[in-house]
Order: C-alpha cells, then sequence, then structure tokens
C-alpha cells in the first residue's frame, strides 16, 4: 500500500491526472449516474476522484484526521436547490480546490522543495481545470480584450465562463454641458473611461469587473466583494447600494 502512494513530482502529478479525469468523467459523460447518487436525502456525500481514474460518491472516511485531504461535504444537499449546470459548475470549482489540496498535501508530506513545488504547480497549470471542462471555458480564449472600442458590456444577466469574466464596459453615457464644444472636447477626453462606482478608478483590462443589473454601473469585484467563481453564479447582481434601495423599500 504504502508503496503506491506517490512520491515524486512526476508521480504526484500522475497521480492528480487520474483524480482530475475522474472527476471530469463524473461531471460530464456520467453526469445523469452522478446525479442520480446525489440524493439529497442522503446523509452528507462527498465526490472522490480516484488514482485508477474512477469516481464515487460516498460518506466522508471517519478517520479524523483523515488520511487525505478531504472534498467537500455535502455536494447532494445543494443538488435541487440550483439550476443543473450551477450546481456542477459549483461542484466543479470544489473539485479543483480539492485535487489541489491533494497533490500538495503529498509535496508536504515527502518534503518538496521550493523548486519541486514550483515545478509541480506549472504541470497541473498547463492542464485546464476541471471547471474550465464543465462549463467549457477551456475551449474560449484567456486573452482579455485590448482595445477600449472593442468592449462589450458582461454583467449578471448573460454569464460568460469564468475565463472571460474580466468585465469590460463600452464608453461612459454623455454627460450634459451648457456649451456644447466644451461637452465634445470632453468626450473626446473620456472615450473609453470607465470608472469603478465604488472607488472611481479606472478600468483595466487585468481586473475582474461585475456590472449591477439595476443601476448599470460598473464596479471592481474586489470593492464589492465578488470573485469571478461567485459571479458565475449569480442570475442578477445588485451593486451594494441597490441592494440596500431594496431593503427599505
Amino acid at each position: 500500500m504504502e508503496n503506491s502512494v506517490p512520491r515524486t513530482v512526476e508521480e504526484v502529478f500522475s497521480d492528480f491526472k487520474s483524480r482530475r479525469a475522474a472527476l471530469i468523467k463524473a461531471l460530464t459523460t456520467d453526469v445523469e449516474k452522478f446525479y442520480q447518487q446525489c440524493d439529497p436525502e442522503k446523509e452528507n456525500l462527498c465526490l472522490y476522484g480516484l488514482p485508477n481514474e474512477t469516481w464515487e460518491v460516498n460518506l466522508p472516511v471517519e478517520e479524523v484526521p483523515p488520511e487525505l485531504p478531504e472534498p467537500a461535504l455535502g455536494i447532494n444537499f445543494a443538488r435541487d436547490g440550483m439550476q443543473e449546470k450551477d450546481w456542477l459548475s459549483l461542484v466543479a470549482v470544489h473539485s479543483d480546490s480539492w485535487l489541489l489540496s491533494v497533490a500538495f498535501y503529498f509535496g508536504a508530506r515527502f518534503g518538496f522543495g521550493k523548486s519541486e513545488r514550483k515545478r509541480l504547480f506549472q504541470m497541473i497549470n498547463d492542464l485546464p481545470t476541471v471547471f474550465e471542462v464543465v462549463t467549457g471555458a477551456a475551449k474560449q480564449t484567456r486573452d482579455p480584450p485590448h482595445n477600449n472600442s472593442n468592449k462589450s458590456k458582461s454583467s449578471g444577466k448573460p454569464r460568460q465562463p469564468e475565463s472571460q469574466l474580466k468585465a469590460v464596459k463600452v464608453s461612459p453615457p454623455k454627460m450634459e454641458n451648457d456649451s456644447g464644444e466644451e461637452e465634445e472636447e470632453e468626450e473626446e477626453d473620456e472615450q473609453g473611461a470607465t470608472l469603478c462606482g465604488a472607488c472611481g478608478d479606472n478600468y483595466a483590462t487585468d481586473e475582474f469587473w461585475i456590472c449591477c443589473d439595476i443601476c448599470e454601473r460598473w464596479f471592481h469585484g474586489k470593492c464589492v466583494k465578488i470573485t469571478p467563481a461567485k459571479a458565475e453564479h449569480i442570475k442578477q447582481y445588485k451593486c451594494p447600494s441597490c441592494s440596500s434601495k431594496r431593503a427599505k423599500v
């Protein structure tokens, strides 16, 4: 048994790939079988990817602490409370986290140094995540747009894959001005400039942005505490200001 435990970077990566393949199989080709096994009426269930490229839905191990890091607990409870594709995406995100924790558990256990950990992560990072495969984001380009004139609006309504969630926006609306000439000059100066509704900073292509579906203002994800992964599961996003207005009404 002990001899089968991965000890080198290559062995850990091979273990990672096998477990990853199993999880992808559960969430894609075997999705109907996986869905049926995640009965919300049962106790806390976990999705396990095994080194032989098979998967299983099972109760968590009783051993404390467990021999290996455990996957997300109770995935079956959320099954009927959200759309199937959103639920599968959520399970995929947690599966990615679990795969990394298992790989680096082995790294820590067998004393991987800085260079070995870096090499392991680079090998892992060259593969699409389970989330990207399940949502189809792996087929999409990861490069954000570089030309402000080609910016497109991406808000909480039509959700894009996480790899394309670095939201950008068309030019801000024209501001009225008593002087027509000054207005035209200001419009030219402000062309393509998008400001965060929270902090007031300009748009940057290397930052994640999200648009409020109520007031249609744009915000840095970090300013409103929304990550790309969390945004993927939001059908209609309301900024803090619009949320507080609704609460008062």
